[in-house]
């Protein structure tokens, strides 16, 4: 079973939004999904270099893919059967220009921009979103 993994880029300035991480990262964490807060002082090279290489990458970039919270789910079941790591990285204040173009997948929240530290907090809350979709709750309402 494949591990799913969340890189944020720095730990969230506002404490709000700190707040939110701490809690959909406790939810999704016994999902085994884990939220990895890298320091904002790392070079992107340095940064990933601290992601398997062996693993699936998706960075959130408005240029990506945006899907549907369901669509998202499918996504998220498909990752959590396959033998792959998957790792979702929300990067830095000025986005990921310089990589971009090295084989990782891209997704999109929204065509609209968003500060990375709000980025980061419905990302982790869409993950959960699809976790609990996937039980079948109710959480998730069409």
């Amino acid at each position: 079973m494949g591990r799913i993994a969340v890189h944020i880029h720095g730990l969230a300035k506002e404490k709000a939004y700190g707040e939110m991480l701490k809690v959909y990262g406790d939810r999704i964490k016994p999902r085994g999904i884990n939220l990895v807060f890298h320091n904002s002082k790392k070079s992107l090279a340095e940064y990933f270099k601290e992601i398997n290489k062996n693993s699936s990458l998706y960075l959130l970039d408005e240029s990506g893919i945006e899907y549907t919270s369901r669509g998202f789910t499918k996504l998220v079941k498909e990752w959590t059967v396959s033998n792959r790591d998957v790792n979702l990285a929300i990067g830095p204040v000025d986005g990921w220009e310089e990589y971009k173009d090295q084989g990782a997948n891209l997704i999109s929240l929204s065509k609209m921009t968003f500060p990375h530290e709000l980025a980061a907090v419905m990302l982790v809350e869409q993950v959960y979103r699809a976790t609990e979709i996937i039980k079948g709750t109710n959480y998730h309402r069409d």
